[in-house]
């Protein structure tokens, strides 16, 4: 079996579903705690999960999803992504408009992780080797395309990095 040498968009797109399970599993670690501090650390988190989902959507279905949509015969897979981003955006904005965690909080925060799981297997067992496969596609620009934009989002929101 051949070996990429190269990074392309999938290996980006994956580092930021690696980055934020992280986040979740951290906020769920808080969850059983009481203490005052643990419930202003999940709210930073979950402010964060949220922002680091909005970029990483946002760059999807500009950048990746339409290349993807235009380079495979099996777009079904790509329009349940999108509905699945939708549910996922519902999520985020009730979670953002939420002033402090009330009892639905935690709930909301772990439904969302849950979401997110399930989309990052279906791009990482799905979308992710076929976009491989498809010779129309040049990942490895992609990328570069993918963290630029990525970047001026982060920025935008007031968090460059």
């Amino acid at each position: 079996m051949a070996t990429r040498s190269a990074k392309d968009a999938c290996d980006l797109l994956d580092a930021d579903h690696k980055n934020v399970k992280k986040m979740f599993k951290e906020f769920e670690e808080l969850t059983g705690s009481r203490a005052r501090s643990a419930a202003q650390k999940k709210m930073e988190l979950a402010k964060q999960i949220c922002m680091e989902l909005t970029v990483h959507a946002q760059i999807e279905e500009e950048i990746f999803y339409p290349a993807v949509r235009a380079a495979i015969k099996e777009t079904d897979l790509l329009a349940e992504a999108e509905v699945e981003h939708q549910s996922a955006k519902d999520l985020i904005a009730q979670i953002q408009q939420m002033a402090d965690a009330d009892e639905k909080f935690d709930a909301k925060v772990t439904v969302l992780g849950e979401y997110i799981d399930h989309h990052v297997k279906e791009e990482r067992t799905e979308m992710f080797p076929k976009a491989r496969a498809a010779r129309k596609l040049d990942l490895i620009a992609m990328r570069e395309q993918l963290e630029t934009r990525k970047e001026e989002l982060m920025s935008e929101m007031g968090q460059a990095g």
